[in-house]
């Protein structure tokens, strides 16, 4: 047996393809299934199933498409009940392949209620088990994204699941489908994947006993919800389309379609040089995608803003993941346009900035990041907060704004929306709000702004 992970860093989760005496078995693909079936075709693969352990919250799944494209027997969790033709996966009634391989359904409810895990045989031998939102490495997979009202009884079917799971052979290999940098995870996990003895021995969700305490520790620290999951689950259950042609044309800037949202995914520097009036400024990286689903209108065509040799088409790619399928277009060429500006500072220059009386700050990072350091009297909005409430009560645009967070990535995103809002901010790159904070110990809080959460 050969398991073959396709991260994908921006959304925190793996895909794996099972290979097993040239039979394949695709668990967990994102829509972008070009990748697996590439790699099963390099390998000789037959893909024999494809399967997802639920519906997924965080992407756009490719199972259904890979399985009409290949002829392979699509498996889904039994409650999932999706519009399209598919394998129901009951619990502990195997589902038998070739050369000895059986996939045995373990129904493991708690990151969604449907949730099933699978578990591999190999003539007869447990080997493997797909864990996907349940049992993860360090750590186990959140039961909120459903609803509040929901978390607690689905944190305590997660509790079983767990301990389903660890009652499993200790040599048993563990695949969870979610890991780090992933929203659908309660802590941050270690490696991508496991054993189950690593996890009985080391997780320390499988140390709490009683069903009550552990829903109290997963849910004790609350963490965002991405606006684009809710529109997941349901382009999931109905079946995603294929993946929208990579090709975007190229257009003139002073030509735009009206009534499109321009992303501009150029660097944070390339960018704050001059962009386009009332544009949103996501760099590309590997969670532009996720950015972009989170911050921006699906009911709005895009155009993107590229620097000439930017991977549109990576771009285009993580939009198609989250369901921005509508991209108008590229534009590689801001000469002649009118354009709008902010300054990117390094933290000395950014500490210096700070000092200067009438200056503010916004901290744009998330609640739970407040622990490592603050900048006493700044402004506090979390970067999807702002774009759905604005900017806080108090903020002057009258007076400049130092906009920080961990790294520059989320404030230059806040800085395009603040700019549109007649701010003049100043973006503190390469640096986060602890950094600033120490340099500012001896300054006065008056003078970074006097202002309140």
């Amino acid at each position: 047996m050969d398991v073959v992970p396709f991260r994908t860093p921006g959304l925190g989760d793996t895909s794996y393809l099972l290979v097993h005496e040239g039979i394949g078995v695709l668990v967990d693909p994102q829509r972008d299934i070009d990748r697996f079936l590439g790699a099963a075709a390099e390998r000789d693969v037959t893909l024999r199933f494809v399967a997802d352990t639920h519906l997924h919250n965080d992407y756009v799944s490719g199972a259904w498409q890979a399985a009409r494209r290949t002829g392979a027997e699509l498996v889904m969790p039994a409650g999932a009940a999706p519009a399209y033709p598919h394998i129901p996966a009951f619990h502990m009634e195997d589902i038998r392949g070739e050369a000895g391989l059986v996939l045995r359904p373990v129904h493991t409810p708690g990151h969604t209620p449907e949730h099933t895990s699978y578990l591999v045989l190999i003539d007869g031998e447990p080997v493997a088990v797909f864990s996907g939102g349940s049992l993860l490495v360090g750590a186990a997979g959140r039961t909120d994204l459903l609803g509040e009202e929901r978390a607690g009884s689905l944190a305590r079917l997660q509790h079983r699941s767990l301990h389903r799971l660890a009652d499993l052979p200790r040599d048993v290999l563990v695949l969870p489908t979610h890991g780090g940098g992933s929203f659908c995870t309660v802590s941050e996990p270690g490696p991508a994947t496991s054993t189950i003895g690593a996890e009985a021995d080391g997780n320390p969700l499988l140390a709490v006993r009683a069903p009550e305490e552990f829903a109290r520790r997963l849910l004790a620290h609350p963490q965002p919800i991405p606006a684009f999951y809710r529109r997941m689950g349901p382009v999931n259950v109905r079946g995603g389309p294929p993946m929208p042609s990579l090709d975007v044309p190229v257009l003139a800037a002073s030509r735009l379609p009206a009534h499109v949202q321009v992303v501009d995914m150029r660097p944070r520097r390339a960018m704050a040089a001059g962009f386009l009036p009332g544009s949103v400024g996501i760099e590309l990286d590997d969670d532009f995608g996720s950015w972009a689903g989170w911050l921006l209108s699906y009911r709005t065509p895009l155009v993107l803003v590229a620097e000439r040799g930017q991977d549109v088409a990576e771009a285009v790619t993580q939009l198609a993941r989250v369901g921005l399928d509508a991209v108008a277009g590229v534009v590689t060429d801001l000469t002649g346009m009118e354009t709008v500006s902010f300054r990117v500072a390094g933290l000395d220059a950014a500490a210096r900035v700070a000092r200067r009386p009438g200056v503010q700050v916004l901290d744009v990072r998330m609640p739970s990041e407040y622990e490592e350091g603050v900048v006493p009297g700044s402004f506090r909005r979390f970067l999807p907060d702002l774009f759905v409430k604005g900017p806080p009560k108090g903020l002057d645009p009258t007076r400049p704004v130092l906009v920080a967070c961990a790294s520059g990535r989320r404030s230059a995103i806040a800085a395009s929306r603040l700019r549109a809002w007649g701010h003049a901010p100043v973006v503190l790159s390469g640096a986060g709000v602890p950094e600033l904070a120490e340099r500012l110990v001896e300054a006065p809080a008056e003078v970074r702004g006097g202002s309140r959460p």
